[in-house]
């Protein structure tokens, strides 16, 4: 046979994979992803030996692009809803310098969580508002109340009175990885169930990524599919039509591409409280911390540090839970019941959310020397009202 005939059909083989196989590395079975809703899996290709000349490279195990995420948006469409406020807010007049007040109103977005009405959305959708209504996809319209609210995670729970809702599953954002296709539907500038598509760009953006309140608890999702004002609130749906993400925030100065939205798994964790109780009460390890990878070389070697994992001990609170077990500034904390720890940002999120009066083990390295030290959490002090 021709060389340059061989030579050919060599290259638009390896074409045909390029374009068929786009997706995810070789990672064996897809199992976190899944296929779009209605979706069927394709059988896999590789390069034939007898076309190369020699034995084939291992074979690529790779999930099919979708070729239409149309099937996530039907199913998902019913459960996503529209969110009105009315609010209320003083302002000093221009003119006069008289204070007076004004009508304001606001839009987002929330998803149905289950069948009796009760919708998550963001905080910042609902926290001024005096009065709440939602618009389901099928017009209807009802008044809403706000069950409860956490700034700190930017979540909020409203509720309507209606009967037999579509609701959407609630997945694992812990094992959708970078590089994973996401759908993100919402109510951008009002215009309603917008849907985009795009990929996780990263995961654990904190409040260092995202200029938010510097005291809230963050650990986002950073996705390229487009969120705009409006869409705050909505899901973040992984390829089964789960959701993996609440759609919060986008990144300031124009950057294009660029959203964040809270991980389910953060939402599973605090939503049984905040539906009992209408807020989160917080535990507290009594501590103010830094992490180690942000310790000069003369501090790392003062510290005997092996490595920047960890969360350095800055001050201990009188009184609190960490003075109370003989935790000292200065101290490593490595461990907290029994995750590892390398960055400030798990420990808090941990520490506040583990319970009040629970007693864990907390791992330390002091002076090079590693030990366990059991530890019971104390209550962390409310937040003074916003104004």
């Amino acid at each position: 046979m021709n060389p340059r005939r061989v030579a050919g059909r060599a290259a638009l083989a390896a074409l045909a994979i390029l374009v068929i196989g786009c997706g995810k590395g070789s990672r064996g079975p897809v199992v976190d992803s899944g296929l779009p809703v209605g979706a069927t899996r394709t059988p896999e290709t590789s390069i034939p030996a007898q076309v190369v000349g020699s034995a084939p490279p291992a074979p690529l195990s790779v999930p099919m692009m979708p070729m239409s995420f149309a099937p996530i948006a039907r199913a998902a469409n019913p459960s996503v809803v529209t969110i009105n406020t009315v609010g209320e807010e003083t302002e000093k007049s221009a003119w006069s310098g008289r204070l007076r007040k004004r009508q304001t109103s606001g839009l987002g977005t929330g998803f149905i969580i289950d069948a009796d009405g009760t919708i998550v959305t963001n905080n910042h959708v609902v926290q001024d508002a005096t009065t709440v209504a939602v618009k389901l996809s099928d017009g209807q319209e009802f008044p809403a109340r706000i069950v409860g609210r956490d700034p700190p995670t930017d979540m909020a729970v409203v509720k309507i009175e209606a009967k037999g809702l579509a609701a959407l599953s609630l997945g694992d954002s812990d094992r959708i990885d970078v590089g994973d296709w996401v759908v993100a539907i919402g109510n951008p500038f009002g215009l309603e169930h917008t849907v985009s598509a795009g990929i996780v760009s990263a995961k654990g953006r904190t409040k260092e990524d995202v200029p938010l309140d510097p005291s809230g608890y963050y650990n986002f999702l950073q996705t390229d599919a487009s969120i705009n004002p409006g869409n705050s609130g909505g899901p973040l749906l992984n390829l089964r039509g789960e959701v993996v993400g609440i759609n919060s925030a986008i990144r300031g100065g124009g950057a294009q591409g660029i959203g964040f939205a809270i991980p389910i798994n953060m939402v599973k964790q605090l939503l049984p409280m905040l539906l009992r109780d209408g807020h989160i009460t917080r535990s507290a390890l009594g501590v103010r911390i830094r992490d180690a990878r942000e310790l000069s070389v003369e501090e790392k070697t003062a510290l005997k540090l092996a490595d920047d994992k960890g969360a350095v001990i800055e001050y201990v609170a009188p009184g609190g839970a960490a003075d109370k077990s003989g935790l000292a500034a200065g101290d490593v904390i490595v461990s907290f019941d029994g995750q590892p720890i390398e960055r400030g940002t798990l420990l808090q999120w941990l520490a506040s959310t583990t319970g009040v009066g629970r007693t864990v083990t907390v791992g330390i390295a002091r002076s090079g020397k590693r030990f366990d030290q059991k530890v019971t959490l104390g209550q962390l002090p409310t937040a003074p009202p916003r104004e």
